[in-house]
């Protein structure tokens, strides 16, 4: 499909490439599950820890091996390559480490402790690659590696994710070129449609694998594949590539995940997994992960509003997943909270709303060009820790219960929760990095120097330190339970509108769990009717529970039911 007279030859050099190239093999179990309770994982840059001259990488091991031996299972290490731009997405070399966080050694350290999760940032380049260098100068590789396009060519049809131009002016010994860059002038897109540029990318692949690797995040992957007159995104194209991904992982490292990076609205995201295939009686064959990118905002939303009815709707609407599929549950991430994927569920009024409120608690929101070439907003910036402010009504006391209900809440979903570093500490709007970068995703990318960061978690009364433990402890409680297993059912329960109730299990032995949710400021009356059925036990206080007449705002209970 995607090389027409090509394919054998096309062909012929992959399986050259995995016969050379793939890591050496690692006995497997395919009766061995793919996750389990157990998996849960933190998402970090590899500086968002500092301490003096030692290498970062080596810092934010130490700071998993002291404060954290045993809670994440895996971690996501952001681009840690050499880079120019978006702190680290706009990469230079591939197969390097930048010497400023660290080694190869280390990035294989954590990889011995916990599952490594990397990006493999495949749909552009910096500009300062060598790849770029050889587009200039007309050599090879590099020469037929990007995307030149008639700036006359009626491209309004193409979806875009920002509000920059999608042709980039470059002189060359050619004269003037006009390079497609979906992001940025910096990342300038590749040429997917030269298979060199797949199979290079199927190396970088093997290499990541070869360093320990086990979680690959497919980072833009909807932009991936351009044809002038479609949207270009998802394109089918697109989508065989992630199959063709799927397959060589399959075949030289199985246990390998594939998770794909789409912030889009939910039908869109869940494409990924490939199902349309499954009525053919095949098995799913794209990736074993997609974000829920669609809970952020909708929790955002109930969480502000005090109203639960929109997002346990969303919940009820998930289909259920085939063996080997699963979501990546998160709340916030080093990107900022997505808004396209409220498409359909919001009315654009509310969504303005939403907005203003987080300008109101020091947000800022970035923009996307439209195919009408109007501007329309992409992502809210902000820390998620400070998006929990307040309501609608503005800022109240509560914004530490409002924020952890939100991660406890998170924590019960069917799927693998990831927590992003600075929702494990409670940072707040990093402004001064705005002004320092200039860029608004920043504000949600703060560096900490361990010194302060230590003064913070070890002394008494600070939000640090009370976000931290208790994030902590619930973590600890949540590994432990075989009804938060990802392929665990789930199911939303009636209940009135300040009360989100999500029925984890029956497992095959008939243990169940109820996560109670408050997403309000007032106390809820608890006159559920099945809290009536039988005896329960209260995982949080590790004791029979003993039942209650009502619920403090914003607090969440954790019931389970052994027959």
């Amino acid at each position: 499909m995607l090389y027409g007279e090509r394919a054998e030859e096309v062909l012929r050099r992959l399986l050259t490439l995995l016969a050379h190239q793939a890591p050496p093999p690692v006995p497997h179990d395919a009766a061995v599950a793919l996750w389990s309770e157990r998996d849960q994982w933190l998402i970090s840059y590899g500086d968002s820890l500092l301490d003096g001259d030692s290498p970062p990488l080596a810092v934010l091991g130490e700071f998993l091996e002291t404060r954290l031996p045993d809670t994440f299972s895996g971690v996501h290490l952001l681009p840690f390559f050499p880079w120019s731009s978006d702190d680290g997405f706009s990469v230079i070399h591939y197969r390097e480490v930048n010497p400023e966080l660290g080694d190869w050694a280390h990035l294989r350290e954590l990889a011995e402790r916990r599952d490594l999760a990397v990006d493999l940032v495949l749909n552009h380049v910096s500009r300062e690659s060598l790849w770029f260098v050889d587009y200039l100068t007309g050599s090879q590789p590099g020469r037929d590696y990007f995307i030149e396009m008639d700036p006359e060519t009626d491209l309004s049809a193409v979806v875009r994710p920002r509000s920059s131009p999608l042709l980039v002016p470059v002189p060359t010994r050619r004269g003037t070129r006009h390079l497609w860059a979906t992001f940025s002038e910096d990342q300038i897109d590749l040429n997917f449609a030269n298979p060199d540029v797949l199979l290079e990318f199927i190396g970088i692949l093997l290499f990541y694998l070869s360093q320990g690797a086990r979680i690959v995040r497919l980072d833009a992957i909807a932009y991936l594949w351009k044809r002038v007159g479609t949207p270009c995104i998802h394109l089918p194209e697109t989508h065989e590539v992630v199959r063709l991904l799927r397959a060589v992982v399959d075949h030289v490292a199985p246990g390998t995940l594939l998770l794909t990076e789409t912030n889009v609205p939910h039908h869109e995201n869940l494409s990924y997994f490939g199902l349309e295939r499954l009525s053919d009686g095949g098995e799913p064959d794209e990736a074993h992960l997609v974000y829920q990118f669609s809970l952020p905002p909708l929790l955002l939303h109930t969480l502000t509003g005090g109203d639960a009815t929109l997002l346990a709707s969303w919940l009820e609407s998930l289909p259920e997943l085939p063996p080997g599929c699963s979501y990546l549950n998160f709340t916030a991430s080093h990107d900022g909270i997505g808004v396209r994927p409220l498409e359909g569920w919001l009315p654009p009024h509310e969504i303005e709303a939403l907005l203003e409120l987080m300008h109101r608690f020091g947000g800022f929101v970035s923009m996307r060009k439209r195919p009408d070439g109007e501007d329309a907003p992409y992502e809210i910036n902000i820390t998620w820790f400070d998006a929990m402010q307040g309501t609608r009504r503005g800022r109240d006391p509560w914004q530490i219960e409002r924020f952890l209900c939100s991660q406890h809440l998170m924590l019960a979903l069917q799927g693998i929760p990831a927590l992003y570093l600075h929702c494990l500490t409670g940072t707040l709007n990093d402004l001064e990095g705005v002004e320092r970068s200039g860029r608004l995703r920043s504000i949600n990318r703060r560096r900490w120097h361990m010194s302060e960061l230590d003064e913070l978690l070890d002394s008494r009364n600070t939000p640090t330190r009370e976000v931290f433990l208790a994030l902590k402890r619930r973590l600890a409680i949540r590994r432990a339970e075989p009804c938060f297993h990802p392929d665990a059912p789930q199911r939303v329960l009636p209940a009135p509108p300040a009360l989100l109730v999500v029925e984890r299990g029956p497992l095959d032995d008939g243990r169940r769990l109820l996560a109670i949710h408050n997403v309000s400021d007032q106390r809820q009356e608890l006159a559920l009717a099945i809290l009536k059925e039988g005896e329960w036990f209260d995982l949080l206080e590790n004791a029979p529970w003993a039942p209650v007449e009502s619920l403090a705002p914003y607090r969440t209970l954790w019931l389970v039911q052994q027959p």
